[in-house]
């Protein structure tokens, strides 16, 4: 069994998207143009917030973000990030990438998202913004984080990479923040064919701003007004998303299903799951447990032929990227604890009932 069948995902779909593609090639506007226009306008609406700018990545939305901001007097080259230990590297990348420090934050060991409760310890005069990460889609304590960002004038800058979708309150991923960045990457719960990103935001200024700056710093063909990027969306990619985020509720509450079935009926001690707190919801993007000896768990899965996921079995402060940093093995013992024991189950809207099945009745025998 695999851990992710992108082929089944998509093949439901196929006569629409083999329409939107045709669309666009009669069109002849492959970088930007009507297809991204409406993605962005129906994703902003769906995340409930004023506007979307649609990138080539989702590192380059956070990086964009980034950028923004410093462009706008915000923030200024050396200024710090608070940002989990344990996230996918990419979001310390582009605080990096954008001339900033990244601060890094133990995760809480049971929800396995950045805790509230160890950030104001690291905030300094040059600290100007939080960047909280939705875990493996599960939304983090947007309230603690608000707060504490008030208190100390910091931006709030969702990672929202995995968590497309997920609702606290009526409010979806993405909106707590100022900004917020997304990757539509083909594995994603709303994934384009390719690479593609996104930011959301309800400012119009600087909605306005980051438009220029993707564009090679440009409003007006020709006409450049500050030194810009190429982090442009393609036409075909904006026209899958226009296509998938028609399904991705109703693909959501699939994988809901399908988490609710491993909790409910995974009966093994040496399963810890993921905990998810009274006022925490998550779009699953993956699920994923911890075990004690990863390695043996691996090789019994794999033996019957299931084939979990990794994720990320090296932690961000002891990638050779960041030897810079000057962290060492035991400077954060819950994010290498982390590293080293998660295991991701298989989980997609697609993935039959027989198929949860055998994968509860495989673990369950281990």
């Amino acid at each position: 069994m695999e851990f992710l069948n992108i082929r089944s995902i998509n093949a439901r779909n196929k006569q629409q998207l083999m329409q939107a593609f045709e669309q666009v090639l009669d069109s002849g506007w492959f970088i930007l143009g009507n297809a991204v226009k409406n993605f962005e306008q129906e994703f902003a609406t769906f995340c409930g917030t004023k506007h979307c700018i649609a990138v080539a990545n989702g590192l380059d939305a956070l990086i964009l973000i980034f950028e923004g901001y410093k462009k706008m007097g915000i923030m200024k080259q050396g200024d710090e990030v608070l940002v989990p230990a344990n996230t996918y590297i990419a979001s310390i990348l582009a605080i990096s990438k954008a001339g900033l420090q990244p601060v890094l934050i133990e995760p809480d060991i049971n929800t396995y998202l950045i805790d509230p409760s160890m950030m104001e310890e690291k905030i300094t005069p040059k600290t100007k913004a939080i960047l909280p990460v939705h875990l493996y889609g599960q939304l983090c304590n947007m309230k603690e984080i608000s707060t504490i960002a008030k208190k100390y004038s910091l931006k709030v800058i969702e990672d929202s990479a995995q968590s497309h979708g997920a609702i606290i309150n009526n409010k979806r991923s993405g909106a707590f923040g100022d900004a917020s960045g997304f990757s539509f990457y083909p594995g994603k719960n709303l994934g384009t064919f390719g690479e593609g990103g996104g930011v959301i935001t309800n400012s119009d200024a600087y909605y306005k701003k980051m438009c220029s700056l993707r564009n090679h710093g440009s409003t007006v063909r020709y006409y450049h007004d500050e030194i810009g990027y190429n982090w442009r969306m393609g036409g075909i990619e904006g026209a899958v998303l226009e296509v998938k985020l028609k399904y991705i509720d109703q693909w959501n509450a699939r994988r809901k299903e399908i988490a609710a079935r491993y909790k409910s009926e995974i009966k093994n001690d040496k399963i810890t799951f993921q905990a998810m707190p009274e006022w925490g919801d998550s779009a699953y993007h993956l699920f994923v447990v911890t075990v004690p000896d990863r390695e043996d768990f691996m090789q019994y899965m794999n033996k019957h032929e299931i084939f979990p996921g990794l994720h990320y079995p090296v932690p961000c402060h002891l990638q050779k990227a960041y030897e810079h940093l000057g962290y060492k093995k035991g400077d954060f013992p819950h994010s290498e604890y982390l590293a080293e024991h998660c295991v991701s189950l298989p989980i997609y809207a697609e993935l039959k009932e027989e198929d949860v099945t055998r994968v509860i009745e495989t673990i369950n025998a281990y």
